[in-house]
């Protein structure tokens, strides 16, 4: 059931829990690792593996990361001018192009805990159309895991479901969801996508457990415990509890793995391609990787 509380103290804590989870770590203890989070325009898939769009496509044919060829000391190497412009961005591109998230993750026999944390900017939100906003929630936080039976999921990330075709790519059709090519739910060809959605003001927070397939499906998950979402003076710390297993559509976690995952943020409560993304990066389970997690 939903379980919505606020604390003064605090802040505003947003909470939507399942009854039972293990303790969850002394985030004080956890390592943090800084992420930036960009607005991508209209680069889906098919724009960055193509020579004559992306010059790093070169690059990803040659086995490297999005990752590894764009961030440099914690920061990211775009040319942000060329993102902006009408070509990528032809609706109007935000102020802020970009923005750092901080990321932290543990856990023990049983489960995964995810930490993020970032303040977003007044003006992160694209010039979205009115259509494309979602007045229910002023703020989103999704992540997705993905296995290497999802094509090129340990270079692109999440960037392996968006695509030309999705809605509010130019000249896309308006009910095209994102999606995995090649996408075999029970073969194990997807992404594990989970969401914590603010809700207005402070009311109405929520999660949603599901994957991308063929497309994406907003339920169904088994894995997510729950999600807890604090807004102290304008500051965001959003943290999942997720089983290590689950079921159908949930990436299988364990001991001495790697994971690709993403994070997108929305803002302003701007929905669909009107957010702002990380590249793809990896979280290890007591193995090296961008995010390592620290053993509860």
């Amino acid at each position: 059931m939903f379980d919505i509380r606020l604390s003064a103290a605090a802040g505003l804590l947003l909470v939507f829990a399942a009854p039972s989870a293990n303790a969850a770590p002394d985030w004080s203890k956890v390592p943090k690792r800084d992420i930036q989070v960009f607005h991508a325009g209209v680069t889906p898939i098919e724009w960055a593996t193509k020579k004559a769009n992306h010059s790093g496509s070169v690059g990803l044919r040659k086995g490297e990361s999005c990752a590894g060829c764009h961030e440099e000391k914690g920061a990211l190497n775009f040319d942000m001018k060329r993102l902006a412009d009408k070509e990528l961005e032809p609706v109007g591109a935000p102020k802020t192009m970009s923005f750092p998230v901080g990321v932290q993750a543990a856990y023990d026999k049983d489960h995964l805990y995810l930490r993020v944390s970032f303040k977003p900017p007044a003006d992160a939100a694209a010039a979205a159309p009115r259509e494309d906003k979602d007045p229910k929630h002023d703020v989103k936080v999704a992540v997705m895991f993905l296995n290497g039976k999802v094509p090129e999921a340990d270079k692109v990330g999440c960037w392996a479901t968006c695509h030309a075709d999705a809605r509010s790519m130019p000249d896309a059709k308006p009910d095209k969801k994102k999606y995995v090519t090649g996408a075999n739910l029970a073969g194990g060809v997807f992404a594990d996508y989970i969401q914590w959605k603010s809700g207005a003001g402070g009311k109405g927070a929520l999660f949603l457990d599901g994957h991308v397939a063929a497309e994406r499906v907003n339920k169904d998950g088994k894995a997510l415990v729950k999600a807890e979402g604090e807004n102290k003076g304008g500051a965001y710390t959003v943290t999942f509890t997720r089983k290590l297993t689950g079921g159908e559509g949930d990436v299988a976690m364990g001991e001495g793995q790697v994971i690709p995952f993403g994070i997108a943020i929305h803002t302003d409560k701007t929905v669909y391609r009107f957010h702002h993304v990380s590249l793809g990066y990896t979280l290890g389970l007591g193995a090296k990787a961008d995010v390592v997690a620290a053993k509860n």
